[in-house]
């Protein structure tokens, strides 16, 4: 699947979301990237900046925190469109937890991991 393709794949899967999980997101943005810059295949997502559970630090004028969803490593690990679906909306799901402060141990005993 070509770049544009799999941005608008994620930009459905967002907007499949429930209003309660991403209204909540305040300074945060998405990214679509080919891959990590270590140019892995084992990162899926990734979570840059401050959880709300640590905003006593954020202040005024910082810079949007972002939740990078990698291309190329979802396409390694999923045969067919509907796991390609299946695999980003988990993906969006576990970036979003850690904006809220949900931790790896806690997202894999919820499924999420």
């Amino acid at each position: 699947m070509d770049a544009s393709n799999f941005e608008q794949l994620v930009i459905d899967e967002l907007d499949r979301l429930p209003d309660d999980m991403v209204d909540g997101l305040d300074n945060v943005i998405f990214v679509v990237e080919d891959r990590p810059e270590d140019g892995s295949l084992d990162l899926l997502g990734l979570y840059d900046g401050w959880a709300l559970t640590e905003r006593d630090r954020y202040g005024v004028g910082e810079l949007p925190d972002r939740i990078m969803v990698y291309r190329e490593p979802h396409l390694a690990v999923c045969e067919n469109v509907e796991e390609l679906r299946d695999e980003v909306h988990t993906t969006l799901v576990h970036e979003i937890a850690h904006f809220y402060g949900i931790d790896d141990e806690r997202l894999h005993e919820l499924g999420w991991a």
